[in-house]
């Protein structure tokens, strides 16, 4: 492969550094832009590992901002759009931030893009854009790429609109994007306000392990590295196969609420009663699971991380990593702390 420069954005977060040190890993020949806000979620601890990589720069600012991502994107190739308000339950608070962050934002790198002449612009965008998944008769079954959207939470329509606003880009201006769909990605460096991180988070400090609903909700759940990989074989890919393409990701690998919860109490060694059941979410998805089989077949791509190895390093590295987690706790984030005590809540 020829030497890239690309621009990462949405870097110092969980899925975009992964994939930062991913790629500084695997692709000698490839130069990083990362360009992150550093909002709550975004944290330089999480590109620690690369920081002294001669071919990685950080650049701090906001997708919004169109003369900052102009002077940034200005000599990359590539661009990976990971730039995005992410979390269902922050969305259902303050649903206007989700607009300007995941629509106005990718307007404004999908026009730099534009006038700048990228080689190729992938927009990462969610199985959360489905709904539940489900066939066109209401059949449960993981969605595919032809089905319908039905976002059900301010999250999920604002990362709709930017995964459709980023295709016209191709169709109308021939831009060459690429749209990417992947399930719930989990392992080290994820923000403890999601499911995972938080059940761990909870079960090493002895704290309620709080489940919504009955706990029946279901995920299909792929380790970061999985999705990195995806993300490298479209970026390697002849332009020809995937331009204008939709390519959900997902590993298969299916589960409950109440299944996380019971894994991760056994991995931690935490007592079982720590889980808690309270008020479910609003909105809240019945399943979310993607087919993923276009990208294995038309890329040979395969995800290799089983969950429950997946989950058990993960596990390990929260246990092995107390200075990163107090440093987030640190930031007295009142959301987060909200999310962490909130089994106790009442009782």
């Amino acid at each position: 492969m020829t030497s890239r420069k690309i621009l990462v954005t949405g870097a110092a977060g969980f899925i975009g550094s992964a994939f930062v040190r991913y790629v500084l890993r695997t692709l000698p020949d490839v130069e990083v832009v990362a360009f992150d806000k550093l909002t709550y979620a975004g944290n330089l601890e999480n590109l620690a590992p690369v920081a002294n990589d001669a071919r990685y720069s950080i650049v701090q600012g906001d997708i919004c901002d169109a003369e900052a991502v102009a002077a940034s994107m200005r000599g990359c190739a590539w661009v990976v759009n990971f730039a995005a308000e992410t979390h269902v339950d922050r969305s259902i608070v303050d649903p206007g931030a989700f607009v300007r962050t995941d629509v106005i934002g990718t307007y404004t790198l999908l026009e730099a893009a534009r006038n700048l002449g990228v080689e190729r612009f992938i927009q990462i965008s969610t199985d959360e854009v489905y709904g539940n998944a489900e066939a066109p008769s209401g059949e449960s079954r993981p969605s595919l790429e032809t089905d319908a959207l039905k976002p059900l939470s301010p999250y999920a329509a604002s990362k709709a609109g930017a995964d459709r606003l980023a295709f016209s880009y191709w169709a109308t201006y021939g831009l060459p994007v690429v749209v990417t769909r992947c399930s719930n990605n989990f392992g080290p460096y994820q923000y403890p306000e999601k499911q995972l991180p938080l059940f761990i988070t909870n079960a090493l400090a002895g704290r309620a392990i709080p489940v919504y609903g009955n706990g029946e909700n279901t995920r299909d759940w792929i380790h970061t590295d999985d999705h990195c990989s995806a993300l490298v074989a479209i970026l390697q890919a002849p332009s020809e196969q995937v331009v204008g393409e939709v390519y959900n990701v997902g590993a298969s690998e299916e589960r409950s609420i109440i299944e996380n919860a019971r894994s991760i109490v056994a991995l931690t060694g935490a007592p079982e009663s720590l889980i808690t059941f309270v008020q479910d979410r609003l909105g809240h998805v019945r399943r979310h699971a993607v087919d993923s089989s276009k990208i294995q077949r038309t890329l040979g791509w395969q995800p290799t991380i089983r969950f429950d190895d997946g989950l058990r390093e993960t596990v390990a590295w929260y246990r092995d990593n107390p200075e990163w987690l107090a440093h987030v706790l640190d930031r007295r984030d009142e959301f987060l702390g909200a999310a962490l005590t909130l089994g106790t809540k009442g009782q």
